[in-house]
């Protein structure tokens, strides 16, 4: 790996795809080998970044401030590879030495302030040579950063110690796999209560294995920045494990060709606080095998199922990108995605399609085999049509190569026969129902509406005339005009659970952002919920999910046409005949902006 003169990485290989196998990827198919490729290609990455980082802490010796050398380190690390050459492996296939080597390369090269000193970021290099050397059984001794008493050993755990807080350093001493962590007041070594080991877990299903880690240690588990551990109780993990264990067995059972290839690309789960109601989980490119994954509920193995499966979709196509570029470097933020609430880029679009399309894939194979599912029932028919329609709106966007188009081409063709496979009418009843909500969401809070278009209307209005025909408007806004709750498809999913029916009447207050008009629409009382989502208007006729709740509520026809297709319009225009003293009932007014959409 090291040039020990010039402390330069070697060489890594180049790597490359086959078309063959680029067209496996897309498809979700490809084996153990494709996980292979692509895990060869971020450690090529990793490498490479480690090599940068030693030659600027040769060019400034004060990015190590009080540790020793990069040199150091770096030799440590060499002796690990030279004694035992997995134990080296150990720590660059770790997920957050990536993480670790992209932000720190960025707050040097940028001249960035972290949020620590420059010196503590730099030293997990220490500590990785330091975990490194434990795992090859080597005799050595080396100072690494300790933050606010905490010292973390990736791959392995960490210590707490009691020296005061703030940044200082300790001493790191090695022999035979053995170690100890010492400050000038205090120490820590495994098996005592100041040591915290990382938690692994081992699951089988059908011979299929998975190992996973469950990080809540390493200061580089987050998504942009350090951040302190935040240790789990043993209950906790012992749920986290519980429920892993159930969602592999379901991937191992439903989804057999993505559980062969899954092992090689998700190796670490960071835990986050539960969100009650969801399961939001994330993935960044920079740590390959990991997902940041908010705490499951217990009777809940099949959302989290999907949740790996999803951000599985994401490592997998990260590493992919490495290798080949398959839209321009177009970051804007301008088109519409069914599962975010702000524009995205383009790359953002075909990362969300990649990863939906797996969760998809997830949910069909569970309500083929679980006809009575009802819940399997409406991801599968929800997911389904949202991913195809964002598929479909990019195929043909200017910013994609030659090689993203036939990505999404090769995708398209095993997707594109999903659309037509029947699903039961309740779930595609909701389905459809979320769809109108989310993108009317979207476009009452990113869209806005001509001025001179909104004059000319509440004008007519005001004058008695049919409403003029308008085009809706394309100007997008990035900064939301509103919050958004999302209450409407939390309460979906807990209506279409197991008794929902039942815990939709108990439970449906609890929902963060829920409106009395949401539980009895959900509840399938639309005349009660049209009332109860008026009563809201009436008090605050800006209230936009109170707003998109009405147009949903009602019968099909003008009003709902113009509240679901162009509710920043309808906003708009009422808001100025408020301004008049003039203002209707939002409904007739929707009404009437709906006669000339027809």
């Amino acid at each position: 790996m090291v040039h020990t003169k010039n402390h330069v990485t070697s060489v890594p290989d180049l790597h490359s795809v086959s078309w063959d196998t680029f067209d496996k990827l897309a498809v979700g198919a490809g084996g153990t080998s494709t996980g292979s490729l692509l895990r060869s290609a971020d450690r090529s990455r990793r490498l490479l970044l480690l090599s940068g980082l030693v030659s600027l802490a040769e060019a400034d010796e004060d990015v190590t401030g009080p540790l020793a050398s990069a040199e150091t380190a770096w030799d440590l690390l060499v002796r690990a590879e030279e004694t035992k050459p997995d134990a080296l492996e150990r720590v660059i296939a770790h997920p957050y030495t990536g993480s670790w080597a992209g932000y720190t390369t960025r707050l040097i090269e940028q001249g960035l302030t972290g949020e620590c000193p420059l010196w503590v970021h730099y030293g997990y290099l220490h500590t990785l040579a330091a975990a490194a050397a434990i795992h090859a059984g080597l005799e050595f001794a080396i100072l690494v950063p300790v933050w606010d008493d905490i010292v973390v050993l990736p791959t392995l755990g960490a210590a707490r110690l009691a020296e005061g807080g703030g940044f200082t350093t300790a001493e790191v001493r090695g022999e035979a796999g053995s170690f100890t962590i010492s400050g000038e007041r205090s120490q820590a070594t495994p098996g005592t209560a100041a040591w915290s080991p990382l938690r692994e877990f081992r699951f089988e299903a059908e011979g299929r294995v998975l190992a996973l880690r469950l990080d809540d240690l390493d200061p580089h588990r987050g998504l942009y920045h350090p951040i302190p551990p935040g240790r789990l109780t043993d209950d906790e993990a012992a749920t986290w494990r519980n429920l892993l264990g159930e969602a592999w067995r379901l991937i191992v059972e439903h989804l057999p060709e993505y559980a062969e290839i899954l092992p090689a690309g998700l190796t670490s789960i960071v835990p986050n606080p539960a969100v009650p109601f969801r399961l939001p989980s994330a993935s960044t490119g920079e740590a390959f095998g990991s997902a940041v994954i908010a705490g499951p509920e217990a009777e809940e193995p099949a959302t989290l199922a999907a949740a790996l499966v999803h951000e599985f979709q994401h490592i997998r196509l990260g590493g992919l990108l490495q290798l080949a570029r398959l839209h321009d470097d177009d970051r804007t933020q301008r088109l519409y995605a069914p599962w975010r609430e702000d524009p995205r880029p383009l790359g953002g679009l075909v990362h969300g399609v990649y990863a939906f399309f797996g969760v998809s894939a997830f949910w069909r194979a569970l309500s083929r085999a679980h006809p009575e599912d009802r819940l399997a029932a409406f991801e599968f028919a929800h997911w389904r049509a949202q991913t195809w329609q964002t598929l479909e709106s990019i195929r043909n966007d200017a910013a994609l190569t030659d090689a993203g188009r036939r990505f999404l081409d090769e995708l398209a063709a095993v997707f594109g026969p999903w659309q037509t496979e029947p699903g039961t009418p309740e779930a595609v009843h909701w389905a459809e129902k979320l769809a109108a909500d989310h993108y009317a969401g979207w476009r009452l809070r990113h869209i806005r509406p001509e001025p001179d278009v909104t004059a000319d209307l509440a004008q007519a209005w005001l004058r008695g005339e049919l409403c003029p025909g308008v085009a809706p408007s394309d100007r997008l806004d990035t900064v939301s005009d509103g919050e958004w709750a999302n209450a409407r498809a939390d309460l979906i999913r807990v209506r279409l659970r197991r008794d929902g029916e039942r815990r939709l009447s108990q439970v449906w207050s609890q929902v963060p952002g829920a409106l009395e008009g949401d539980h009895l629409l959900i509840a399938g009382l639309d005349d009660e919920a049209r009332t109860a989502y008026r009563s809201v208007l009436d008090q605050d006729p800006e209230h936009a999910a109170a707003l998109i709740g009405l147009g949903l509520s009602l019968p099909s026809g003008p009003a709902t046409r113009a509240l679901l297709s162009t509710p920043e319009l309808v906003r708009a225009v009422h808001r100025m005949l408020r301004a008049a003293g003039k203002a209707p009932a939002i409904d007739e007014l929707a009404g009437w902006i709906g006669e000339a959409q027809a």
